[in-house]
């Protein structure tokens, strides 16, 4: 079909998805309320099960939810007539999805929940179903037609679901006060994690590998200590330990540019005073800031006194996956 319009079919699709996500705004009653309350109250775990299509979004929205506060799994409705409703407790709650509100495999679970005294939260496409009618609050996300021209295949009707999943979760997380650091301990192994939980300490060179020179030394003494640590800076120190200035590859490259003698002349003659630095026990993505905002590629860490205890680059921060 050399002539036929993908992008016009697209636009089709994407606007049918949209105007069935914006009516979900005027079905957000009591039933929503009644969901998130029996939601906070679970003790136990939330259960998600659906069927086919259904399922696969249950398995995204028990995933949403153990990821910002609320301990949920799925379980197949199919496996839990064989066994598995074993992994449901007295003190769950369990949300099944169906557009149609009757499939058989979720039905049949129905009696067996009512027995165990678990709530039920339905999310169907027909408030007059089955499982709609048996729930403690049913989440209307019925659509009048899907974006499939055939309106066959699950589209709008999935979107809208997946969409009502999210602000259960949202709104659960919200309730809650969910923090970015309990977003992060959830993510411990991604790139959120690392930016959330990473401390400038665990990164940075301390002791014997921090590149340190005092007032007095020479401008080449200097660059032989940068050499040496490999970190394109160098800190300069006074009698007390203070850190009172700074020496980069960048101003190494200023310098040269004033012509100055680099055998001859002294680092404080060159060095940047008032330097930017950050305090330890900070996080390293608030480090990562510093430096983006003044355009550095490396900053030392200080203590109370001012004086250095360690020392980070961007390759630092780019190895810790923080970038």
């Amino acid at each position: 079909m050399p002539d036929f319009n993908y992008i016009a079919s697209a636009r089709r699709t994407i606007e049918m998805e949209r105007d069935a996500v914006h009516s979900l705004l005027e079905r957000l009653d009591h039933h929503f309320d009644a969901a998130c309350t029996a939601l906070m109250a679970c003790t136990g775990r939330v259960v998600v099960t659906g069927m086919g299509k259904s399922g696969h979004v249950g398995k995204k929205i028990a995933a949403t939810l153990a990821s910002t506060g609320t301990p949920a799994f799925f379980v197949h409705p199919g496996e839990a007539s064989h066994g598995d409703m074993g992994m449901i407790t007295r003190q769950d709650v369990v949300i099944a999805l169906s557009n149609s509100g009757n499939t058989a495999e979720v039905v049949t679970l129905l009696p067996l929940l009512k027995r165990l005294g678990v709530p039920l939260i339905s999310i169907t496409g027909n408030p007059d179903s089955i499982m709609a009618r048996s729930a403690l609050a049913n989440l209307h996300t019925g659509v009048e037609q899907e974006a499939c021209p055939l309106n066959l295949a699950p589209t709008s009707s999935t979107t809208t679901a997946l969409v009502m999943g999210d602000a259960l979760a949202i709104a659960l997380l919200e309730a809650r006060g969910f923090s970015a650091e309990d977003f992060a301990f959830s993510h411990p192994g991604g790139t959120l994690g690392r930016r959330l939980l990473l401390l400038v300490d665990d990164i940075m060179h301390g002791e014997a590998s921090m590149p340190l020179v005092s007032p007095s030394t020479s401008l080449r003494d200097a660059l032989l200590e940068m050499t040496r640590k490999g970190l394109g800076l160098t800190g300069i120190t006074d009698e007390e330990g203070r850190l009172v200035g700074i020496f980069t590859d960048g101003d190494l490259r200023r310098t040269l540019d004033q012509s100055i003698d680099i055998r001859t002349a002294g680092i404080a003659e060159v060095m940047t005073r008032n330097c930017k630095t950050v305090q330890q026990g900070i996080l390293a993505a608030e480090a990562l800031k510093v430096m983006e905002d003044g355009k550095i590629s490396g900053l030392f860490v200080v203590d109370e006194q001012h004086r250095p205890v360690g020392a980070l680059n961007m390759h630092d921060l780019l190895r810790a996956g923080v970038v």
